[in-house]
């Protein structure tokens, strides 16, 4: 092992793995998102700086879009050892992939590490049934992005605090012309759009189940599929949203063209890069909005973890990348797109250097993240959700309506 990887395993205590040098000429495949967080390049260098501490290693990484990522790693898990070994999985997937065995429980590689070290909000990623089947690496929350110019030409002194707030700001800026939609979001139907439904809902204080009875069709879930539709129909809102996932959301935001934007971390560092955007230095960023009486911040948890897959026959070595990718020196060095899972990050001036007020939006948005539904089932029910919350969003159903059909064919999957 070198002494580089060395130091980085010992900082998480895997003692147990202090002795192993992996052998000559051995080969990892790992599945990775190419989209958000850390860019494919960011996943491309942390490898290869693996590689180079590990001589006769290589890994072969592929990037898919989040779209594909679940499907990819649920059919590996039938190709067995020829399958990934290291697989990226969201927040909301351990519950399926526990009882399905795709992914390895790794709860007893742990039983020396400080937990406290790392948020909690992240260990809810990896997480299930009081077993821990990865580690957190991506930590992430969408933040409300603004066009501080924009603003001052409205003359709206400080960004909003509330929901109703960011409606009446938008309709200012849109009366005064400064752009015909203030607002995009991703809410196509896919996953996109139930992240900022559950952000809209843990603002208005609502939940989705009672027990075991889906309920989204009552409380705060139905305000915040109310508020979604109101905004398209006031022209607040870019129609487009309807279609848009979130790196459309960068583009039409970091082109000047809408004022406020809600989107994950790494927003901020592509919104600020020259090549990327016409807003440079233009970009403000608090935590998404909440409720008056209800809440004063919303946000949910959109971390990810890494995990060993069942199939792999090289764990060892696998969680050995894992915990490489995952230590604080390599997330303190890459963490502009993708913020640190490890609390003593954020007393580093490197790692918050150019970022202060994304990291300070971090604090208080960490702190509150609030989980989509944590069932088994739980890709059919945001396959049900997307397409009843799109109903809604195109005018077919009655947000109330749309979100009845919804908890109806909830119950029938519970």
């Amino acid at each position: 092992m070198g002494k580089g990887a060395a130091g980085l395993v010992a900082g998480l205590a895997m003692t147990a793995l202090a002795g192993m040098s992996p052998a000559a000429a051995e080969t990892l495949n790992a599945l990775f998102m190419a989209q958000a967080a850390y860019s494919d390049a960011d996943v491309k260098a942390m490898t290869a700086a693996f590689e180079k501490d590990n001589p006769g290693v290589t890994v072969n990484v592929e990037f898919v879009p989040y779209e594909a990522l679940y499907d990819k790693i649920v059919a590996s898990k039938a190709a067995g050892g020829s399958g990934y070994d290291v697989v990226l999985y969201d927040v909301i997937w351990p519950a399926a992939f526990a009882q399905n065995g795709v992914l390895v429980d790794v709860t007893n590689r742990l039983k020396d590490m400080d937990r406290s070290k790392v948020f909690d909000g992240a260990w809810a990623t990896v997480n299930y049934d009081g077993k821990t089947y990865g580690l957190p690496w991506i930590l992430d929350t969408k933040y409300l992005f603004y066009n501080t110019e924009m603003l001052q030409k409205a003359g709206i002194a400080e960004p909003p605090k509330t929901w109703d707030e960011l409606a009446k700001d938008a309709k200012i800026i849109k009366d005064k012309g400064i752009t015909q939609y203030p607002i995009v979001w991703s809410w196509s139907q896919a996953e996109a759009v139930i992240c900022d439904y559950v952000t809209l809902t843990a603002a208005y204080g609502g939940k989705f189940f009672d027990g075991t009875t889906p309920v989204f069709d009552k409380g705060g879930s139905l305000d915040a599929v109310n508020y979604m539709a109101q905004s398209l129909k006031d022209g607040l809102s870019n129609p487009n949203s309807k279609e848009y996932l979130e790196e459309d959301v960068r583009k039409v935001f970091s082109a000047g063209d809408a004022a406020f934007a809600l989107n994950w971390t790494y927003m901020y560092a592509k919104a600020n890069d020259p090549a990327e955007s016409k807003v440079v230095g233009k970009v403000g960023v608090v935590p998404a909005p909440g409720v008056d009486g209800k809440s004063k911040a919303s946000a949910v948890n959109g971390s990810m973890g890494l995990g060993i897959t069942a199939g792999s026959s090289k764990p060892d070595l696998a969680w050995k990348y894992i915990t490489y990718l995952t230590s604080k020196p390599v997330q303190d060095q890459y963490a502009k797109l993708s913020l640190p899972i490890w609390k003593a990050s954020y007393a580093d001036a490197a790692v918050t250097k150019g970022q202060e007020s994304l990291v300070k939006a971090a604090d208080t948005s960490i702190g509150i993240m609030t989980s989509r539904p944590t069932v088994v089932s739980y890709q059919e029910l945001s396959t049900i959700l997307q397409a009843q919350i799109q109903n809604a969003l195109a005018g077919k159903a009655s947000p109330a309506d749309a979100l009845a059909a919804a908890a109806k064919d909830a119950a029938r999957i519970r």
